[in-house]
């Protein structure tokens, strides 16, 4: 079972799409990150169950 994944998140703020690597360790992850494209920040809310992503939520910061 891998334990990290690669989820792809669109940036809130100019509609890009790119790919992130996140740990499916913890049950619940919160981080903030730079747009790939724009560089604006955005909060991106991760919940997991060991070895999948169950839901991702991402919001500008």
């Amino acid at each position: 079972m891998d334990i990290v994944e690669e989820i792809e998140i669109e940036c809130p703020q100019c509609g890009e799409i790119f790919t992130i690597e996140v740990e499916t360790t913890q049950p619940r992850l919160d981080l903030i990150e730079d747009c790939a494209v724009c560089c604006r920040p955005m909060t991106i809310l991760v919940e997991s169950e060991p070895g999948a992503v169950v839901a991702v939520r991402v919001t500008a910061a």
